[in-house]
Order: structure tokens, then sequence, then C-alpha cells
């Protein structure tokens, strides 16, 4: 099923995705939440994380929850408003190898399909942002075969279910679909 208002925005690291996303949804005009998924692990990523938050404006209303995406989409999700998802590679990241060390066993299946009957029932504009890393070669270790598999797999039904999707390279903006 096609969401009426969803866009989709890919792209490699510092390829420019969060920043046309961040456009997006500014360009609306409308109220704008954003989802923040990660976890600081690190004073490098820490860095990262504030470069985005100079980055967006101050009345936006943020969000950080790194695991139930469905179960906050469906709270603030409303017609005249923008939810921008920033983004579902560090989701991903935080289901398969949780904040306790422990070893993840298989993709978490129930999450993925909260979060895609919450896209389904999208009232609002939604703008969701992954990377995609399926472009090399195959990883040799079996957890980051795992990692890279979920994710194209990912990838590919919020694709599905979106109206707009867009690839960004070097920071110009590709579209693949709508």
């Amino acid at each position: 099923m096609t969401s009426p208002d969803l866009t989709f925005i890919l792209g490699g690291a510092r390829s420019g995705k969060s920043a046309h996303a961040e456009r997006l949804a500014a360009d609306s005009g409308l109220p704008v939440t954003y989802v923040a998924t990660a976890r600081i692990g690190d004073a490098e990523f820490a860095a990262r994380v504030e470069q985005h938050r100079e980055r967006r404006p101050t009345h936006w209303a943020l969000v950080e929850r790194p695991l139930d995406l469905g179960g906050v989409l469906r709270k603030l999700d409303r017609e005249g408003h923008v939810v921008l998802i920033d983004c579902l590679t560090l989701w991903l990241a935080n289901l398969l190898f949780p904040a306790d060390g422990s070893t993840p066993e298989g993709p978490p299946l129930q999450a993925f399909a909260d979060f895609d009957a919450a896209l389904s029932n999208v009232r609002g504009k939604v703008i969701i942002v992954s990377n995609e890393i399926g472009l090399g070669v195959v990883p040799m270790g079996s957890v980051t075969r795992l990692y890279v598999d979920e994710l194209g797999r990912l990838n590919q039904r919020v694709a599905a279910a979106s109206t707009h999707v867009t690839m960004m390279v070097a920071g110009l903006p590709l579209v693949l679909k709508g």
C-alpha cells in the first residue's frame, strides 16, 4: 500500500541525505517533529550528532527514539504535520546490537512489522532517511552480513511503501520514484 505523503531519502555516508530531508521538511511550511534514532557511544559520534542539531531550526520538535519507531510514528503522525525520521540505519543497528551488548539472533521481525503497519496508516507528511550500504562487496563476517542484508530488506520495504524515493549522491538528489 502506498502512503499518501511518504518520502524516502537514501544515500551513502556524507552524501547530503539528512540535509536534503531537512530542506524538504522546512520547505513544506508545516510544523516538524524530528525523530532521532541515534545512540551516542563516543565523542566523535557525539560531534556528528551536534552538527545535525546545529543545522536544524530551533522551533522544530525533537523526539529521541532509538527503538520504537512504529509507536512514535503512530503517536506523532497527524494531518498538517511533518515527521522526519533520521535514520533507519541507526535504528536497525540499535535493534540488532542492543545497548546491553547482547548478541543478535536474527532480524527483529516484530519491530519491522510494527513500523510497516505504522507507515501504511500515515495521515501527515513523513520523511525517512536511511543509508544505502549494499553497493559494495559482501561483508566477511556473519553479523555484518546480517546487518547489510536486513538494512537492504528494510530499505526495499520502505521504498515500496513510499510515494517519493530519492537517492543522494555527492549532494545531488537523484529521483528514483515519484
